[in-house]
């Protein structure tokens, strides 16, 4: 009897135990594996850009992941392609909560489509470490799930406008994306311009994935600009820049780190030489940045050949931002310890690149380079 009594008492005591342990387990947390998701457009024009940031941040996980993981945790990737639209980002950012029962989110991409999941993740209080937008909507108010690592369109298009004018250049017009990622450009521009006591001289629009830049290229034409800021993606800025050559028109062209510049050489070839782009992360053709150096040594143990190092580089600056994250949080990890451990990463120094949030301030990055492609389509800084 007293031997049967010591058995119940045991059972019941392990009962207790996995009820506890199942009461206090988070979202997406094994002992052994912690499920991470993220959002970008896999297919159509765009789909190189999230493709790129995938295969560098598997790339970066397979090797957490081969040295143990993260206190004894592996890193799993749940990956959904949003076409870049806005609705099906808003749904994949549900399954991706819902039914794929993420942990966190990372790597999403755009604007429009970011804001909109914003409201979905940040309701659900899942963090969001990176995407591919620097739209204010993202940064103010500071909302507590939206970390950006990457700097602002502000801070690109002031970058760009202050060389502009530094080389006595004022007929300055806007050609940009009618959304969330080009009025958000276009805004950064306005601003800009306007410390210096100009306006745009003129501006064109082009619809999400279109290529339709006719009226656009009718208007900016008609002020023969001395300059062109064009906040748009490589397939419309690659035929904008063809029609108005082809309408008599060579202003100085700029563009924004969306574009992606080596997806522009190859749609332009040779015609894209000239182009001045502004860069958010650090230039990744050498090995002179200890971040670009882990990157692409990285890859090419992996046997990995990149087609867009910068999206690269910035996916591999996102996934070592969410990784640092989780280590701080500790070993029992929670979505709330997570987000306040990001909350606190105050000049995190991921390799020559500093990413920092407190708070108030959730921009991480204010980091803007200028390049321009030369001949045979080399980006040079």
């Amino acid at each position: 009897m007293k031997s049967f009594r010591c058995r119940l008492t045991s059972l019941l005591f392990a009962s207790c135990t996995v009820l506890v342990a199942g009461a206090y387990a988070e979202t997406g947390v094994t002992d052994s594996s912690i499920t991470l998701g993220m959002s970008a457009p896999f297919s159509g024009p765009n789909g190189i850009y999230g493709t790129e940031m995938r295969e560098s941040i598997t790339a970066y996980f397979e090797q957490i992941n081969k040295t143990g993981g993260i206190n004894g945790r592996k890193l799993e990737l749940v990956s959904l392609d949003d076409g870049y639209e806005t609705e099906k980002a808003v749904a994949n950012t549900k399954k991706l909560i819902n039914e794929d029962k993420a942990f966190a989110l990372l790597a999403f991409y755009g604007s429009s489509p970011t804001t909109a999941a914003m409201e979905v993740f940040s309701g659900a209080k899942v963090p969001l470490v990176g995407t591919i937008s620097g739209a204010d909507s993202l940064r103010t108010p500071v909302n507590r799930y939206m970390f950006n690592v990457r700097a602002s369109y502000a801070n690109e298009t002031e970058a760009i406008v202050s060389q502009l004018v530094s080389l006595g250049l004022k007929n300055i017009a806007v050609f940009y994306q009618n959304d969330g990622f080009g009025k958000s450009g276009l805004d950064g521009v306005s601003a800009a311009l306007k410390k210096h006591n100009l306006a745009p001289s003129a501006v064109g629009t082009v619809e999400r994935n279109s290529l339709d830049v006719a009226k656009a290229v009718e208007a900016i034409s008609k002020v023969t600009p001395q300059a062109v800021v064009m906040v748009t993606l490589y397939k419309p800025t690659a035929e904008f820049v063809r029609q108005m050559r082809k309408n008599g028109q060579n202003p100085q062209f700029m563009t924004l780190s969306p574009v992606g510049a080596d997806l522009l050489v190859k749609e332009l070839g040779n015609d894209a030489r000239g182009i001045g782009i502004s860069q958010v992360m650090p230039y990744p053709w050498n090995d002179s940045n200890p971040l670009v150096r882990e990157y692409r040594k990285m890859m090419s143990a992996m046997g990995k050949q990149s087609q867009s190092p910068y999206y690269g580089v910035e996916g591999y600056a996102m996934a070592k931002v969410m990784v640092e994250g989780i280590k701080r949080a500790g070993k029992d990890l929670t979505r709330e310890k997570l987000t306040t451990a990001l909350d606190n990463m105050n000049s995190y120094d991921l390799g020559g690149y500093r990413v920092s949030f407190t708070p108030n301030d959730h921009n991480g990055s204010r980091f803007v380079d200028l390049t321009v492609i030369g001949s045979g389509g080399r980006v040079l800084r």
